[in-house]
């Protein structure tokens, strides 16, 4: 959070936080198949389990200790439940999550099998049929409750400070910012915080989300309505007026889908094998392959375009185990070539 507290003093005071240990992550130049991009290593963000989600979550989980009971839904696979389940743990809270069905993969399955060595899990037949559990559990027990994909605003001032991380780890390095940044697109609260970071920093990068869930949780109108609730947020918590959101620079794009959540694409899949193929790390096929193919075709379509990928998948622990998810070496820093 150290650069969004040094934009906003303030927060410091009025921004109540987890000790999640959530660090600045690397900024790496890639080259897979001849083609060069950017990656913002959003998967090393924590020792024990990175990836996009611990940033919200160090900002839902303030004040959780031994004793609470924090409750979430997701799907099957969820990695933001799995998040939720891992540091709710660590922080000696109680966890439940509802689910409902994906079409199911690899990650997908281990992600699974992992949350229920974590929370208590709740297998319902549908959405609506989860969410219902979930009222009906908040209702009867005192429980603390974040939403799918922790994404409210609370979670997605966590991206914002992501975003001026990136701003000022390229400032430091005297590179110029990428012209595109590139990320999976699912319950919105990412893409709204670095929406909001961006309009912040005055920065005319486009942000592309890649959607990866039904048009009906992600489209234009969630993501702005999530983006100018952050804003509102920030401004309240703050003291400071901000800049107005600049909607055009968002961009969603709707061909990455498959048909299905957790359906892999024949694309995905092979872009995520030429990365691994040249040392770089796993992605899923839920989230980060889909953002990833649509990330090295325009890089490939426009090599002066300056694209970056947003890493949001961590999946060191399905690589090597509980103990090397948080060794100090286990984070990949610098190029490499696939």
């Amino acid at each position: 959070m150290l650069p969004l507290i040094a934009r906003f003093p303030r927060l410091a005071h009025t921004l109540a936080r987890a000790e999640l240990r959530v660090r600045e992550t690397p900024v790496e130049r890639w080259s897979v198949s001849g083609v060069s991009l950017l990656a913002k290593r959003d998967d090393l963000s924590a020792p024990l389990l990175g990836g996009n989600k611990v940033r919200a979550l160090e900002l839902l989980l303030a004040g959780s200790a031994p004793g609470h009971t924090i409750l979430t839904v997701g799907a099957t696979g969820s990695t933001h439940a799995l998040a939720v389940a891992q540091y709710a743990r660590q922080l000696g809270a109680e966890c439940e999550v509802i689910t409902w069905p994906q079409e199911t993969n690899e990650v997908a399955r281990a992600t699974a099998a992992r949350m229920r060595t974590f929370a208590r899990v709740t297998d319902a037949r549908s959405v609506i049929e989860a969410y219902v559990i979930a009222g009906a559990r908040r209702i009867r027990r005192h429980v603390a409750w974040i939403p799918a994909g922790g994404s409210v605003a609370r979670g997605a001032i966590g991206h914002v400070s992501a975003v001026l991380e990136l701003i000022a780890q390229l400032e430091r390095d005297t590179l110029p910012m990428p012209r595109t940044i590139v990320i999976p697109l699912g319950s919105g609260g990412t893409v709204a915080g670095i929406l909001v970071g961006l309009s912040i920093a005055g920065l005319s990068t486009r942000i592309v989300g890649v959607r990866v869930v039904p048009r009906s949780v992600a489209n234009r109108w969630r993501v702005l309505r999530l983006a100018r609730q952050t804003r509102a947020l920030l401004v309240k918590l703050s003291g400071e007026q901000l800049p107005e959101l600049d909607a055009s620079l968002l961009e969603i794009e709707q061909s990455a889908y498959g048909g299905a959540y957790g359906r892999e694409t024949d694309d995905a899949r092979a872009a995520a094998e030429a990365l691994r193929a040249g040392g770089g790390p796993r992605l899923d096929g839920t989230y980060s392959a889909k953002a990833f193919a649509d990330a090295l075709g325009r890089a490939r379509r426009a090599p002066d375009e300056r694209i970056l990928f947003w890493l949001t998948f961590d999946g060191r622990w399905l690589d090597a185990g509980d103990n090397a998810a948080s060794a100090p070496d286990s984070s990949m820093n610098g190029e490499h070539d696939g």
